[in-house]
């Protein structure tokens, strides 16, 4: 990532935002994942719907909007939410997988990676994974810059 580093709060004055947004950074290779959202490779996410019920979390809403940052907490891009689903572990789809942008884009690779994934999420929690965990899929785009 290029340019002047510049925290959430300015990136959300440029970009000219208003109202609330969340800052946040992908949990594992915070600077790898961030760069495939910059290229337009990553549209997606998906996070341990237990978690969000644990810590009585709100889940993303389409229309929100995030100011993405990379491992040392400076701004890298906003995005805005435009799709969510809940829906188990075991029935996230290929498309969604593919929209994660990770790997060799299939569904096999993205169940190894987050399969162990929240395996350590859940575990760290107090909590068991399994296949038919809730799963938040999460579809954003890019907006700025």
């Amino acid at each position: 990532m290029t340019g002047r580093r510049m925290d959430a709060e300015e990136m959300w004055e440029l970009f000219g935002g208003e109202g609330a947004y969340e800052a946040w950074s992908f949990g594992t290779d915070a600077d790898g994942l961030a760069e495939l959202v910059l290229t337009r490779r990553k549209t997606a996410t998906s996070s341990a719907y237990p978690l969000y019920e644990a810590e009585n979390e709100p889940l993303p809403k389409a229309g929100e909007y995030s100011v993405l940052l990379d491992s040392h907490e400076n701004a890298v891009c906003v995005i805005r939410t435009t799709k969510v689903t809940v829906v188990p572990f075991d029935e996230v789809s290929p498309y969604h997988a593919w929209r994660e942008g990770e790997g060799d884009l299939s569904l096999t690779y993205w169940r190894e990676i987050h399969r162990a994934f929240f395996a350590e999420e859940m575990n760290s929690a107090g909590k068991e994974f399994d296949e038919k965990m809730k799963v938040v899929c999460e579809e954003f785009e890019k907006v700025f810059p």
